[in-house]
């Protein structure tokens, strides 16, 4: 047996051995996959971290604001008490209310 014939046993016998080889759309199919699982992950934290936010149900009635009325003096009166401005951020938060003022005819969600 000559030299070449040992060298390119050898060499085939590397090539056989050798790491799989992506294509240029196997890479894009392996960070798509990639991707997809990272967003899957993300949706799924976002859904646990959102239901830990909404600790139990609150109790709300729907109001209509009458002429003359603020959110401030329907705060006052869903408050019963406690902490008006707190109630009020509470009102503008379940109304997705960017501001404080509201309208005539307006409908709202108040807590009981």
């Amino acid at each position: 047996m000559s030299s070449t014939t040992i060298d390119t046993f050898s060499y085939r016998a590397a090539q056989r051995r050798s790491a799989v080889r992506l294509t240029r759309r196997g890479r894009v199919v392996v960070f798509m996959l990639a991707l997809g699982a990272l967003l899957v992950v993300a949706f799924l934290g976002a859904g646990i971290a959102g239901a830990a936010t909404h600790r139990g149900h609150l109790a709300t009635h729907s109001v209509t604001v009458q002429p003359g009325e603020t959110l401030w003096g329907l705060a006052s009166g869903a408050s019963h008490g406690g902490d008006v401005r707190a109630m009020e951020q509470q009102i503008q938060d379940l109304n997705g209310l960017s501001i404080s003022s509201v309208y005539a005819g307006q409908h709202l969600v108040v807590p009981n």
